[in-house]
């Protein structure tokens, strides 16, 4: 039986509750799920490589089959030396699926046997982003509800500084 291996890749500055969700749900239809973290400077993260990485191990460790490791180069490159075939992305709105359309056709043209699943977060989630749980934790916000503990620990010591 061939082994079934997902990438799923983000910036994942900080990883949220939904992106835990989508692991999770990832973590029961696929054999490997590879959450692949990118180095990604040009858009300045709060957190660096190595404390997203750690961030995203800590709050995923409870699945067995669940790897968190960092990439700097194309996904299909990445994708290839962890023998994947597929990615995960999650769509939160409509107005994500026309980028990440763009995105499955352009990866496609590169590694025609790459394929994209995309999966909708759970309701009460779908709200969430990277980007707002900043914000909110910035503006010393409760952001308790849409993070993992040891995220809302993290970005409140951030500000702290």
């Amino acid at each position: 039986m061939r082994t079934h291996t997902v990438i799923y890749p983000g910036t994942f500055d900080p990883i949220t509750n939904g992106h835990v969700d989508l692991t999770e749900r990832a973590a029961r239809l696929f054999d490997r799920v590879v959450v692949a973290i990118a180095y990604s400077e040009k858009k300045t993260p709060l957190f660096n490589l190595d404390e997203r990485i750690a961030l995203c191990e800590s709050a995923l460790g409870h699945l067995d089959n669940v790897e968190v490791m960092g990439f700097n180069n194309l996904l299909i490159d990445f994708a290839k030396s962890q023998n994947a075939r597929c990615v995960l992305r999650g769509l939160r709105a409509v107005a994500d699926f026309e980028y990440e359309f763009q995105l499955a056709n352009m990866n496609r043209a590169m590694y025609p046997e790459f394929e994209s699943v995309f999966l909708t977060p759970s309701e009460h989630l779908s709200y969430i982003s990277s980007s707002l749980v900043r914000e909110i934790a910035a503006m010393d916000g409760d952001i308790s509800p849409f993070v993992p503990q040891q995220v809302a620990a993290a970005l409140k010591e951030r500000f702290a500084n």
